[in-house]
């Protein structure tokens, strides 16, 4: 209870005096103060890797989240310059940021746009505008009186802003007002691109040529630009676009607010950091002293508000302060407790449920969650001595029979979020999301409850299985299984389904469970193939009903050109005329068998001609079908049929039935139960396939039973009549838009409109809304408006219709006067019958005379007129109105209503101009133009979004209780309106579809249940406290009860019986605060991880969990942080370490259409004017592939090059503009005549050879790469002057790669270089792997290559999402010695040796880089054999490894050779990828990961063995081969567990001399930089570029 009142109260005098007791007990203790505060700390920061951005552009650009008029109505607000000028210190500035924007949002919005601020997650939309602001500058010439201008040359303050037309750019309001004055003459085809994220001005003219503004509002020069630019958008003389930029220099010209974060490098948060005990078995620490370091002492770093063990130590020196010295003693005795890394079995038996038991006992259960899991290491004694709650511990164990132990779960509103992709942006994103919706949904009356059944309820799932109804009379059986006497033997029990066949292997059941039925046109070839396929499948008895549906194309073209009511006769409808004759006056099975009969006596042959069928053909199989069996002569029978006519109508609505449906779009097809595929054998067994699980499903759970009709049941249950690929297709990607903004915008469009409905339902709720956006200028527009009508008279009693008619300004006055018309009948009569009516006869007139524009308006007028006067008198409308609405018509008033309607149809919709659309419910379809779009169409459309997207918020609208709301107002407009937002805003939310039953989960004993009334966001979870997982939910469902208050319902769900510590860290996930803004001036701190009283005698290794898209390094550490000993740091009392983000990953997955992956395609990624900057190869495993970019528009295309040669991409604009990276997914196909060419040739790999001249791509990306990774642009400088010792060696590079991690491998690393450079006379190249390299290595390397004069490159890859994850570093690192060969690489590099860091080299490696491995993609050395004292060692040689090699030996994966080239044409790393993922999820294979896979692989990726002289290992090969060895590597030794460095000195005579060397070159390096990093400014400060050196700009363009 302590706790509870320290923290809700400050702290009491009783608790002061017992506090007081405690103190005087402990330093009765004899612990000395100074003794205690010895303890050390570990401190992580993680900075951007650019210069800052302006917080005030931030908020904007999070303001614009909300509503695109929030971002105008804030720049409105801060214009001034005066604006904030109270304020003198960053904090201040923040808290005034946010005062302005809480009152246009929420209590809950406020308060998450607060925390998205300190998050600084805005930030990388700006670094985007400043890319786009460099690329203006430089696409551009500017004059040279002009260049000072350029901000990055100087602060001019005139060029802090500037306007880009496209073809100039304008730098003050004069010239401005110059353009502007002329902009109307000018060209408008050079104008710049808009994007999708651009501000544009509200109600701009979608015509008037586009000027984008850059510049910062609070500038000195924005305000009169902006205010220029605003007025002429509001006069539609130019469409004006504000990309917020503060371009390097102008920081002093802005406001007082204006500036603030834009001075320091951005310091991220939203990350976790840990410090894992480490095994120290071998004792692989380095033994060289730190003597000189950077001082990175940050005297505040303590948080002593936080609370420790019930107290809170700020309010105690608050009230104690001459007690300082004692209280700070005893807070770090409470928290360096006993840090224990094993317990007894016996203490480990009810751990996890103890834990639960406290977590739930306390007064703030999530901080205790939270203290508990990232502290473990040092709480862990004190939760095993806990009394237990049987009460507690038997709730848990009833859950576990429901959910798995140690399973998370989290879900936010009902819906899952998958834990591992979870990251703190993704989540307050989400979090915003709902939060919004709620704020909408309120905004529209609706009721707190209302709201929350919306946003919590399971919308129903967009199956990807779309049934068409195609039951009727049109469908023709050619058996039954159920009745025929063929299937009479078979059995018919359904349980059998259930039961367990061999692959392939058929179910003879008799029962219709598989209908297949072909759609098909019976005189085309793709009809005669079919009718054969279906005899044969049927003659050999295939377990399916088949049927068939044909139709004439020739009809219906006809029907599509004029309904069908002028046709002739042609083959198609002849042979479904005969067909039905036999089949009625003979068998189903002739009438089959006299479809197949037609191409025999065409072709005669196997071949399906696509020669036209004549109609001699047909009479002639007719004759020979019936010739053995006719009841009188077939030709008399012929003629018969011919002169009446007989079934000429059923074969006309065959044809009409077809097009009804949809399906004669896709010439042949199968209906497999109404599912749609092609029509071959293939796809026929392969839908079986597809449904049989279904049929499975529904047999084991008793809704399908003997009686059961399954077609039937499949398609009254989930089907449509219709089919319409562009609307149901799983492959089309939909469009959806939120029309909440724009219905409450003043004077909006949506209250413009006047509803047409079908006869007799105006005052009838309709749940779903079509809106046409028709441009009557155009044929597709005027043909979309018909339809429109039509179905309109069709009936539909669910669905209304708003028009949204518009035309070009320059559009003749015919076209505007019929938009009059239309638009003055509907808001006079919509709600009656006549309307439509009327309608009806003026569409089809209009679109008959397809308003050419000819020289005599007058005479088109005077026609519209005289049909106008004609119509309404035949549909009893007021002819005198009409009179007089001619007579008063004015184009310039409808143009008028044009431009408000194009700003809602083009700038808030994002319509192009001139397309034809309709927007259902929010659901943008855009119809092409020359496609065919019709009332069935607009049918299935309706019913596609009812059922899927509008039925449950329809229902849940229709039961609100409305309270506050005038009786009068709940009209049938008012509930179709609710209806239709509500619909459009939810169909643009993004979230997850996967749902978990929490409900069934017991929550009395063992779950933390906050219930607060009113919420709108409720949070249901699973958690182990004692997991990964769970260190990471802890801090994120903290902020968010702090943030927003949610209700939640936490199950605790520890591992009940646990065999070990489940964790061996400790951790802290990095949060941004209020705190990080400085008091005292404009500075910007940042968020810091923060670890008091580590354990000093613990080995720790620092990991950083970061968000999926993110790639780190670590920029400033003086320590090994791989292996920190606190105990040696000495007088430094906190460890500092700096993180820098380096990169975003752009990731993607890319197929060919109908085929495998393009394993080995490759892309390139850059802007127009550098289009390769990264390029990557696509695996074959999903397609992957991933690129390393910053915040910017990037094109993406293919590389040059036989990847361009073979396949078609069209080049792909990426915008990446948050932290949390892109995921994309392409689809690309081969050219014409390429279809059968392998990218990957095996015969000729001559595009893996890298072009030796300048034009070649590959060669660009080497140059890049180096700059971008190789360091310092003066060293290159320096190495390129001096040529000498590369002269020397002579010969094709030999190509080495390397990984280390820890100060002691990088220095073995050092000695390795060395080894291999004294020995080697040819070039060399390193490969190094930079995931984990310190620091000073990076600094270090680019020296040691310019003094012994070798190459090197740092390379990395993130490791993929879909690939099992390894926890601990060790495994990680293994696994980038093999998983990644071949994306890691450049396509360039053909082989390359791997090389451990701890080896010795004593040969040429030429002679190892020349080998012939025999066609073999990769070689290793086998383990030796003759150390007999390690035989009981030797693993491979027992149990399951022997019997898995198979006599093939066991290789050390020290030292290995890879053909990449080999290694690619295989797809050897997609194998080896395979063989991983299937292994690694069980813990207890693949101990030695980067051994064992390889080795265990070597069937299907065949290994070439070395001679065993290449690598030789005290520990497994004895003395006697010593002196042949050509490597030697400091093998562990599982039997003498000697340290590394003393079994180095020990067995390599020639290793001492190496590290003394390699210890002189690194002293003599870092010892010069040491005076100067001394001297430099904390880690903080933001990096200052240097412009004028060309490398280094290239290096920072992604």
């Amino acid at each position: 209870m302590a706790a509870a009142r320290v923290s809700r109260s400050g702290v009491s005098w009783a608790a002061l005096a017992l506090f007081a007791a405690v103190l005087v007990g402990f330093l009765a203790g004899g612990v000395s103060a100074a003794e205690i505060r010895r303890q050390k700390n570990v401190q992580v920061a993680l900075r951007a890797k650019r210069a800052g951005t302006p917080l005030l552009l931030e908020a904007n650009e999070l303001l614009s989240k909300e509503r695109k008029d929030y971002f105008w109505d804030f720049v409105g607000h801060w214009k001034e310059l005066d604006k904030g000028s109270e304020c003198l210190t960053a904090k201040c500035c923040v808290q005034k940021i946010v005062e302005d924007v809480s009152s246009l949002l929420s209590e809950a919005l406020a308060s998450v746009f607060e925390f998205s601020l300190t998050l600084r997650s805005a930030s990388p939309r700006l670094v985007l505008y400043r890319q786009l602001a460099e690329e203006s500058l430089s696409s551009l010439p500017v004059k040279d009186d002009a260049l000072e201008q350029i901000p990055g040359n100087g602060p001019v303050e005139e060029t802090c802003c500037w306007v880009d037309t496209g073809s100039t750019l304008l730098f003050n309001s004069a010239d401005l007002h110059k353009w502007l004055e002329g902009s109307g003459k000018g060209d408008s085809t050079g104008q710049p691109e808009l994007f999708d994220f651009d501000h544009v001005y509200p109600r701009s003219n979608i015509t008037a040529p586009v000027a984008i503004f850059y510049g910062a509002v609070g500038t000195k020069c924005f305000k009169e630009l902006h205010v220029h630019l605003a007025e002429a958008s509001k006069q539609g003389k130019v469409r004006y676009a504000l990309r917020p930029v503060l371009p390097s220099g102008c920081q002093a010209s802005s406001s007082f607010c204006g500036s603030i974060g834009a001075a320091d490098a951005v310091t991220l948060s939203g990350y976790g950091v840990e410090l894992a005990l480490k095994n120290m078995e071998y004792k692989a620490m380095d033994d060289t002293a730190i003597k000189k370091g950077v001082a990175l002492e940050d005297p505040k770093t303590e948080d002593l508000s936080q609370e420790v063990r019930g107290f809170i130590f700020s309010k105690i020196l608050e009230r104690k302060p001459e007690l300082n010295a004692e209280i700070m003693a005893f807070r770090d005795s409470l928290l360096s407790s006993t840090v224990s890394d094993t317990l007894e079995v016996w203490e480990l038996k009810d751990l996890g449920h103890q834990t639960a038991q406290r977590i739930l006992h306390a007064s703030d259960p999530l901080q205790s969650m939270q203290e508990i899991n990232q502290n473990f290491p040092s709480i862990v004694s004190s939760l095993s001595r806990m009394k237990l709650d049987d009460s507690i511990k038997d709730e848990i164990i009833a859950n576990q029979r429901m959910v798995p132990p140690g399973k998370s779960l989290m879900a936010l509103n009902g819906a899952l979020i998958n834990i591992e992709d979870l990251d703190l942006y993704l989540l307050m994103d989400m979090v915003r999301e709902e939060l919004s919706l709620a704020d909408q949904f309120i905004r529209l009356k609706l009721p707190q409850n209302a709201v929350h059944k919306i946003l919590s309820a399971a919308p129903p799932a967009e199956s990807n299985s779309f049934r068409v109804d195609f039951r009727g009379s049109h469908v023709h059986y050619l058996n039954n299984l159920e009745e025929d006497d063929l299937y009479k033997r078979w059995r018919s029990n359904l349980q059998e389904l259930l039961m367990p066949v061999y692959p392939g292997q058929m179910r003879y059941i008799r029962k219709n469970l598989f209908h297949a039925v072909y759609v098909f046109d019976p005189a085309s070839a793709c009809g005669a193939e079919t009718i054969d396929m279906i005899l044969s499948m049927h003659q050999d008895n295939v377990p399916v009903r088949f049927g068939i549906i044909m139709y004439s194309s020739r009809l219906i073209n006809v029907i599509e050109e004029n309904d069908g009511s002028k046709s002739e006769e042609d083959t198609s409808t002849l042979i479904m005329r005969l067909f039905l004759y036999i089949k009625e006056t003979y068998s189903t099975q002739l009438a089959f068998q006299f479809l197949s009969n037609i191409h025999g006596s065409r072709s005669g042959g196997d071949d399906y001609s696509e020669e036209p069928v004549e109609a001699h053909h047909v009479e002639e199989a007719f004759v020979d079908s019936l010739l053995s069996g006719a009841k009188s002569h077939p030709q008399d029978e012929l003629l018969k049929l011919q002169k009446e006519n007989l079934y000429k109508q059923e074969a006309e609505e065959n044809s009409r039935f077809v097009h009804k449906l949809g399906l004669y779009k896709l010439q042949c097809c199968l209906l497999m139960n109404g599912l749609v595929h092609e029509s071959n054998e293939d796809a026929t067994m392969n839908a079986m396939n597809d449904e049989l699980p279904r049929i499975q499903e529904q047999v084991y759970y008793g809704h399908i039973q003997s009686h059961t009709d399954v077609l039937e049941k499949f398609l009254s249950e989930s089907s449509f009549k219709r089919y319409n690929p562009s609307i149901t297709g799983k492959n089309t990607e939909k469009r959806f838009v939120s029309l909440f903004a724009s219905y409450h915008q003043e004077d909006s469009v949506l209250h413009d409109i006047n509803y047409l409905h079908s006869h007799g339902t105006t005052d009838d709720v309709k749940p779903v809304t079509h809106l046409f956006a028709v441009d009557l200028s155009s044929k597709t527009g005027t043909k979309l408006l018909h339809q429109a009508i039509r179905y309109l008279m069709d009936g539909p009693n669910r669905a209304r219709v708003g028009l949204l008619l518009y035309a070009r300004r320059d559009s003749v006055s015919t076209i505007l006067l019929m938009k009059d018309i239309i638009d003055r009948t509907i808001s006079s009569f919509s709600n009656t019958e006549k309307a439509l009516n009327f309608l009806h006869g003026l569409c089809k007139f209009y679109e008959g005379q397809h308003m050419v524009v000819s020289s005599a308006v007058g005479d088109s007028i005077s026609t519209i007129m005289d049909k106008v006067y004609s119509l309404a008198a035949e549909t009893a409308l007021p002819v005198d109105d009409y009179r007089a609405w001619l007579t008063s018509f004015s184009a310039d008033t409808v143009l008028k209503g044009i431009d408000k309607l194009s700003d809602f149809l083009f700038g808030q919709l994002g319509l192009e101009f001139g397309s034809n659309a309709v927007i259902t419910n929010g659901r943008i379809f855009v119809v092409g133009e020359g496609d065919s779009f019709l009332t069935d169409d607009l049918g299935l459309l309706e019913s596609m979004e009812y059922e899927l997207r509008t039925k449950y918020i329809h229902e849940i609208i229709e039961e609100v209780e409305w309270t506050g709301v005038d009786p009068d107002y709940l009209t049938s407009k008012f509930y179709s309106d609710i209806t239709m937002l509500v619909s459009s805003s939810m169909s643009v939310r993004e979230r997850p579809s996967e749902r978990a039953h929490f409900e069934i989960l017991n929550a009395e004993h063992s779950a933390i249940k906050l219930n607060i009334m009113n919420s709108s966001i409720h949070i249901d979870a699973v958690i182990d406290p004692l997991s990964p997982a769970g260190q990471k939910i802890s801090p994120l469902l903290r902020i968010l009860w702090r943030r927003i208050r949610p209700s939640m319902r936490i199950v605790l769900n520890p591992i009940s019986s646990l065999a070990d510590l489940p964790l061996k860290n400790y951790y802290r996930f990095v949060l941004p605060s209020m705190d990080d803004f400085s008091s005292t001036d404009y500075s910007v701190h940042g968020p810091k991880a923060f670890f008091s009283n580590m354990p000093l005698s613990k080995t720790l290794t620092m990991n950083i969990d970061v968000p999926e898209p993110w790639l780190v390094e670590p920029v400033v550490a003086i320590h090994d942080l791989d292996n920190i000993l606190l105990e040696n740091l000495g007088d430094v009392r906190t460890l500092q370490a700096v993180f820098e983000l380096e990169a975003l990953l752009l990731t993607g997955h890319c197929m060919e259409k109908d085929r495998e992956p393009p394993r080995g395609l490759q892309f390139i990624l850059g802007t127009k004017q550098r289009p390769h900057l990264v390029d990557t190869l696509v695996m074959a495993n999903l397609g992957y592939w991933q690129m390393k970019v910053s915040p910017g528009v990037w094109h993406l295309q293919l590389a040059p090059g036989r990847s361009a040669d073979l396949y078609e991409l069209p080049s792909k604009l990426v915008a990446i503009d948050s932290l949390r990276g892109k995921l994309i997914h392409i689809e690309v196909q081969k050219k014409k005549g390429k279809e059968h060419e392998d990218l990957l040739n095996a015969a000729d790999d001559n595009h893996f050879q890298e072009k030796t001249d300048n034009k070649g791509w590959n060669t660009n990306l080497l140059k890049w790469a180096s700059s971008f990774i190789s360091g310092d642009a003066s060293l290159k400088k320096k190495a390129e002057k001096n040529t000498a010792l590369k002269d020397a060696r002579q010969g094709e590079t030999i190509n080495i790669f390397s990984v280390a991690s820890g100060h002691l491998y990088e220095r073995f690393l050092k000695i390795m270089i060395l080894s291999v450079l004294k020995n080697t006379q040819r070039p060399v190249k390193f490969w190094f792997i930079k995931n984990y390299l310190s620091p000073q290595f990076k600094d270090v390397i680019p020296h040691m290559a310019h003094e012994y004069g070798f190459e090197y490159e740092l390379i990395t890859y993130k490791w993929p999402t879909w690939l099992h994850k390894q926890k601990e570093k060790q495994r990680i690192i293994w696994a980038y010695k093999i998983l990644f060969l071949d994306v890691i690489f450049p396509l360039s590099l053909r082989k390359v040796i791997f090389v451990d860091a701890d080896q010795i080299v004593r040969t040429d490696m030429g002679e190892l880089y020349d080998m012939d491995l025999k066609g073999r993609p990769l070689a290793y050395t086998p383990f030796c054999d003759n150390n007999k004292e390690m035989d009981g060692y030797r693993f491979w040689k027992q149990g399951f490894w022997k019997d898995h090699l198979r006599g093939r030996p066991y290789h050390i994966s020290a030292l290995y050779v890879v053909d990449l080239a080999k290694f690619r044409q295989t797809a050897a790393g997609d194998n080896l990828r395979v063989v991983y993922e299937t292994l690694s999820k069980d813990p207890n294979s693949l101990s030695n990961l980067d051994q064992d896979l390889p080795n265990y692989a070597q069937h299907s990726v065949p290994i070439f063995s070395l001679p065993q002289e290449w690598l030789w290992c005290e520990s497994w090969c004895g003395n006697a081969t010593k002196a042949r060895a050509k490597t030697i590597d400091l093998c562990n030794n599982p039997m003498t567990k000697e340290p590394k460095l003393q079994g180095a000195k020990r067995i390599v005579p020639e290793w001492v001399d190496f590290d003394s060397e390699a210890r002189q070159f690194t002293t003599r390096i870092l010892g010069e930089n040491a005076e100067i990093a001394e001297s430099t400014s904390p880690p903080s400060d933001a990096p200052k570029p240097d412009d004028k050196d060309f490398s280094q700009d290239v290096k920072d363009e992604l």
